[in-house]
């Protein structure tokens, strides 16, 4: 009987040092897995902005690809659908900008006959900023000062000439070149991504039920929905904006008004940022004397964001997620100011984290939505 109980302590003794053997070991594992998790992470630093943009492109297109992957005649197809998806896209961006440079190709020659000029006998100052009140009289002094002579010998002048305009030049090109590249790596990730099909979500989604439970789950499906409303509100609304303020453009007779239209839209998708594109074009009927013109273009301007940021982009941002339009506006600036352009889409998915921790510590009891 002693013997047996030695023999019995002596085998709870090893299992319990297997068991703290293993325990160590997982420990270890795990520790090792977050070294090279963060190292992998560390490498590819640089391409992280692509893959961001990248992953934003694929939520928003996500409901397009469940659809076409359920059209019998594409089935199978993931490659073809992937590169058409991914074609589409860069079309989407560049051909925005492609029609911007070939306009301002056009336009070169004259630009550059009007600077030489300028840099010749000055520029001088319109007649709408004579008319100014209280101010006219401080604009024309430092008009006089700055640009009314030879820009050579002006302040403005010597300032080009001293190398900062050679400066931003290369500074813009190593930018554009930069901007490029990380836009084809975008374009490839996403290729990857849509290619890869419908079962990358459900692995995606396994995995973070696996990790953090249904509610982990709950919490990324209510994320990727505030991404895709956050797009699917400031891509409409620009649109909408850059459609009505481009027919504006046309009726008040400013030039270029389809390109002007485009730029809108685009500024359009930020809020509140519109106002910089139609208030230059009414600046620049001011110049011509269109005073009734510029007012009216203003006004309509004004109208037209009034609606758009307070009722239609509230609902379209806020409303499949029930994110308060406050706490999405609020989410948008912070995110644009904290993260640059891609903030946009990650700040309200970080306040639809708030909303869903908020909404748990009210309602503990309810359940996760699917």
């Amino acid at each position: 009987m002693i013997e047996k109980g030695h023999e019995q302590e002596h085998q709870q003794t090893r299992e319990a040092a297997d068991n703290r053997g293993a325990l160590t070991q997982r420990r270890a594992l795990a520790v090792l897995y977050v070294v090279l998790a963060a190292l992998a992470l560390w490498v590819m630093r640089d391409f992280a902005a692509a893959v961001a943009w990248a992953c934003v492109l694929a939520i928003v297109l996500w409901p397009v690809l469940r659809k076409i992957e359920g059209v019998h005649a594409l089935a199978g197809r993931r490659t073809l659908v992937a590169i058409a998806l991914t074609l589409a896209v860069s079309v989407l961006f560049v051909l925005p900008l492609a029609l911007t440079a070939a306009q301002a190709a056009r336009e070169a020659h004259g630009v550059f006959v009007w600077f030489q000029d300028a840099k010749d006998n000055g520029v001088p100052m319109p007649d709408f900023l004579t008319r100014l009140p209280m101010v006219s009289r401080t604009l024309n002094d430092w008009w006089d000062t700055n640009l009314a002579g030879p820009l050579e010998t002006t302040p403005v002048g010597k300032a080009l000439h001293d190398g900062s305009l050679v400066e931003f030049s290369r500074r813009f090109g190593i930018h554009a070149l930069h901007s490029a590249v990380q836009f084809g790596f975008m374009l490839m990730t996403l290729f990857f991504i849509l290619r890869a099909g419908l079962g990358l979500s459900s692995q995606l989604l396994g995995g973070t039920r696996r990790a953090f439970g249904q509610h982990g789950a709950s919490l990324v499906v209510r994320m990727a929905s505030s991404v895709r409303s956050t797009v699917t509100g400031l891509v409409t609304v620009g649109i909408g904006e850059g459609a009505l303020l481009g027919t504006a453009y046309l009726i008040f007779d400013v030039p270029h008004a389809a390109l002007l239209g485009m730029l809108t839209a685009i500024a359009a998708m930020l809020p509140f940022c519109a106002p910089l594109i139609f208030g230059g074009a009414a600046l620049w009927l001011l110049s011509q004397g269109e005073n009734a013109a510029a007012i009216g273009l203003l006004a309509f301007g004004f109208v037209i964001v009034f609606i758009a940021e307070h009722f239609v982009r509230p609902v379209l941002v806020g409303g499949s997620t029930r994110l308060p339009f406050l706490l999405a506006l609020f989410g948008i600036l912070g995110g644009a100011e904290t993260f640059g352009l891609l903030g946009l889409f990650i700040g309200p998915a970080l306040t639809t984290i708030l909303m869903v921790l908020w909404s748990e510590w009210v309602c503990p009891d309810a359940q996760p939505a699917e």
